[in-house]
Order: structure tokens, then sequence, then C-alpha cells
């Protein structure tokens, strides 16, 4: 009926899944923190049972161990925080830069030195550099001050 609405047209493949990528993306990203926050629901409801089994077979509950409500704090100790938020910082500077470079080489070559409107294509990948740039220094601003 409508050749604009019909699946097997090809022309309405492209756009449609250039939607459904960023729809698919970010309805993950909720469900994926979703199901983060019921793990971590069920895994303190889970600390309090085993308590509370403890305390009714008559052991003082001084002598337990506190529940600790961030599960990363259970995995690590909090000293070692900074340094991993900082290397973190590092880490997507880097690939963020490089990232960038890598846009505006590409553009470089495939403008191939053309006159006009294309010759400052490139300029596009300075983007992502500089962004790259100021998370490296702000890697360099958060770092730890005692673990140089």
């Amino acid at each position: 009926m409508f050749p604009l609405f019909s699946l097997d047209s090809p022309d309405i493949l492209i756009p449609l899944a250039a939607f459904a990528i960023p729809i698919v993306a970010i309805t993950g990203g909720i469900i994926m923190g979703i199901v983060r926050s019921l793990g971590r629901q069920r895994a303190i409801e889970l600390a309090q049972q085993e308590r509370i089994a403890a305390i009714q077979r008559g052991i003082d509950p001084s002598t337990l161990p506190p529940i600790v409500f961030d599960h990363e704090e259970s995995m690590e100790d909090r000293s070692g925080r900074p340094l991993r938020r900082a290397q973190g910082l590092m880490i997507g500077g880097l690939v963020t830069l490089f990232a960038g470079i890598g846009i505006a080489i590409f553009l470089g070559l495939i403008a191939g030195g053309h006159e006009g409107d294309d010759a400052h294509v490139w300029a596009v990948g300075l983007i992502p550099a500089l962004v790259g740039v100021a998370l490296l220094l702000s890697a360099r601003i958060v770092w730890p001050r005692d673990s140089k």
C-alpha cells in the first residue's frame, strides 16, 4: 500500500537500523543498572539474613563483621580508590586522544589535498583529541599525591 513503510525496501532498513542501535544501547544500559541494583539489594539481604541466623545461634553481635553496603568497598580497601579513578581517567584520555588523532589522519587522507570545502575536514578529529587531552589533565589533577 505505502511503499515508504514497506520493510522489504532497502531505503527503510538503513534509517531503521540507525535508530535501533542507540535505542538498544540506552535500553541495555538502563537494564544493566537495574540488574546491578537488584543484585546489590539481594547481596545485602543475604548478609542480613546470615547475621540474623548467627545472632539466633547465640553469637555476640559485636563480634560479627559489619555489613558493607557498597560492593566495591568489600572487594578492596578505600585507599586504592583514588588511584583507580586516576588510572581510569588516564586510560580513557589516551584512548580518546588517539581516536581523535586517528580520525584526523583518516579524514585528512580522504580529503587528499583537495582545495575548497573539504580542505580542513581533518579538524573534526581535534574534538575527540582535545577531549582526550582534557581527560589526561584531569587524571593528572586527581592523581594521588602520595603514590607518584
